[in-house]
């Protein structure tokens, strides 16, 4: 009698475990389909942006969740502007892997981010959206004085702006391929990024 009962939960929960692994997958799908289109993406979420910047000034409210959307934002920010293998942090001068040069006559080293763009998006994406479903919420609606909480992010914002470029220029990498010189290849003509 046990192993019937035990049998027939394993099997519902089996069902369910199928359900989600689907679901997964589609989810999956769906993401790696929207890959290459990164213009669209990007404006999409822009969208997204808007509707939360509209239904908070709006609403007048919700600004402590503005502000921790913010601090992410600028977390994520940061990410993206940094290489993987930091220089500053590499103590070692053992090969663990690319890292950028620090001489004019050292070799070329690809740019590799510590975030890339896609997961960049994805995270800018999924915490609008949960920002926007907080504001349905009047628990996360606390109210503070909201002046002192943009400029302590405009200062932050300034700060670590100015800590990242400082790094760029010390460590001499530009984080972004536009205006990149780009060279033309003598065997076949074509463009090559450098």
């Amino acid at each position: 009698m046990d192993e019937e009962l035990l049998g027939g939960s394993g099997g519902s929960k089996s069902k369910i475990s199928q359900m989600c692994t689907r679901i997964s997958q589609i989810y999956q799908a769906t993401l790696d389909k929207w890959t290459p289109y990164s213009r669209t993406r990007w404006l999409s979420t822009v969208a997204l942006l808007l509707v939360f910047a509209l239904r908070i000034i709006l609403l007048q409210g919700w600004y402590i969740v503005t502000y921790a959307l913010g601090i992410y934002h600028l977390n994520l920010f940061i990410a993206f502007l940094t290489p993987k293998i930091d220089p500053a942090m590499d103590f070692d001068a053992e090969d663990n892997g690319p890292e950028l040069p620090t001489r004019a006559n050292e070799e070329f080293k690809p740019f590799i981010r510590r975030l890339p763009e896609f997961k960049f998006w994805y995270s800018v994406t999924k915490s609008t959206t949960i920002a926007v479903f907080c504001t349905f919420f009047e628990c996360f609606n606390i109210p503070v004085f909201w002046p002192i909480l943009v400029m302590y992010f405009l200062t932050l914002f300034c700060i670590t702006m100015k800590r990242q470029i400082r790094h760029m220029i010390k460590y001499k990498y530009l984080p972004f391929t536009h205006g990149k010189p780009k060279y033309h290849t003598a065997e076949t003509g074509e463009l090559q990024d450098i």
